[in-house]
């Protein structure tokens, strides 16, 4: 499946008021990131570090919710995942063919 399947078939299933066009997918961007992260912490807090499969799909679960958000997001803006993944990749490269892709700062 490609970013543009997926964003389109992402849109079927948005669900939120016009009103809040592009505040509701953040916001649930960043609460479904959160989600994520807290299940890694629990890996490391609960067993060690060590990744079960049970612990896996949960991560991968709420990666998903990660990347519908993130569709809605380029969706509400007038954009697609896929122009938007190009643009990071370029911006990847720049930085490494520079010899910035350490520090901090998104103008390096």
């Amino acid at each position: 499946m490609s970013f543009e399947e997926y964003q389109k078939e992402a849109q079927k299933t948005a669900l939120y008021p016009e009103a809040h066009r592009l505040v509701y997918p953040a916001l649930g961007l960043a609460g479904e990131a959160g989600e994520l992260a807290n299940k890694v912490k629990k890996v490391l807090r609960d067993h060690g570090g060590q990744l079960s499969e049970e612990a896996r799909e949960a991560i991968l679960a709420e990666l998903g919710d990660v990347l519908w958000y993130a569709a809605q997001v380029a969706t509400d803006l007038g954009a697609s995942l896929e122009a938007v993944a190009q643009a990071n990749l370029e911006k990847l490269r720049s930085r490494k063919e520079r010899g910035r892709l350490g520090g901090s700062g998104n103008n390096r």
